[in-house]
């Protein structure tokens, strides 16, 4: 008889290998939650509390003005249609995914997720103290973070949550695109500062990672891929680009901010400050990204 073969080759067929949503994928869920409530309040900390923050946070504000234009009035109709944009961009593919897979115990957490992380976002606002005079001529009114780089970030972060591990790749790095244009818009039409762009994407990634690990544990059945290359959506192509973006943004924010980290004396410069601001918005938004696409896919169960 081949019942003691047919047994293996049916468990090798059905069977799921990684690391799921066992007590180590919990604590890096957690370390990276907590890793980005540090950040955020790191954030605050020097670019709000500190001279030389404030300085390069308000000089890349005003510097903005020098490049308005056709890019302010493209970015501004951006603006506009961002609400409207973000909200049916993220509904139709949540209804989609739900209708269609049925998942919808993932689309009730990635739904709650994106509420709270916007609630989160208008609290801080009121919570977080007027910022103090350290010397900059600066608006004292606080505005970290940024409400609408929260409801694009959120809105991204949503379907990142709900799509399967083989299209995340992909999805991780135009919902980060998305994200990041939408904070760089903020900031040439004099919305935002860096800072405040920053701080919002800090806030949707200490709200989303707790709600991703919980969506992971309670889709273990979809969540399931066949790795990078799997899919032309799963495609390694996807994190090197990101990957570039980030390094890119890391060269150009430290060559405009040399006289900072080389400790010289602070000058007013034409326009150095503000393509720091656009390379520090670009930089944390795909480094979030393409961390979140490594864990996630990391913490995905692989097809035996």
């Amino acid at each position: 008889m081949n019942f003691h073969k047919a047994g293996p080759r049916a468990a090798q067929q059905t069977d799921t290998r990684g690391p799921g949503t066992g007590a180590g994928t919990a604590f890096l869920f957690a370390l990276a939650t907590i890793v980005s409530v540090l950040a955020l309040a790191a954030t605050y900390y020097f670019f709000v509390r500190t001279t030389t923050g404030q300085f390069i946070d308000e000089s890349a504000l005003v510097q903005a003005d020098t490049i308005r234009g056709p890019a302010g009035r493209a970015s501004t109709e951006f603006l506009d249609w961002l609400p409207v944009t973000s909200l049916v961009i993220a509904a139709v593919v949540v209804l989609f995914v739900t209708i269609v897979r049925r998942r919808w115990t993932a689309a009730g957490i990635a739904v709650a997720a994106c509420v709270v992380a916007n609630l989160a976002t208008q609290l801080l606002k009121e919570w977080f103290p007027d910022r103090p005079y350290r010397g900059v001529q600066t608006l004292e009114l606080n505005s970290l973070p940024s409400g609408h780089t929260t409801l694009a970030a959120s809105a991204a972060a949503a379907v990142f949550l709900m799509v399967s591990p083989r299209w995340r790749p992909l999805v991780g790095f135009l919902g980060g695109t998305f994200a990041v244009a939408s904070g760089v818009s903020t900031l040439i039409n004099q919305w935002h500062r860096p800072a405040d762009v920053m701080a919002a994407f800090l806030v949707v990634a200490a709200i989303m990672l707790p709600a991703g690990w919980l969506v992971l544990r309670t889709g273990k059945g979809w969540n399931a891929w066949d790795g990078y290359g799997g899919h032309w959506a799963s495609s390694r192509l996807w994190v090197r680009l990101s990957g570039i973006a980030v390094v890119a943004s890391a060269a150009v924010a430290a060559y405009a901010l040399r006289e900072v980290i080389l400790g010289m004396e602070l000058t007013d410069s034409t326009s150095s400050y503000f393509w720091a601001g656009t390379a520090m918005i670009a930089g944390t938004g795909y480094f979030a990204m393409l961390a979140a696409v490594w864990l996630f896919s990391w913490a995905a169960r692989r097809r035996g």
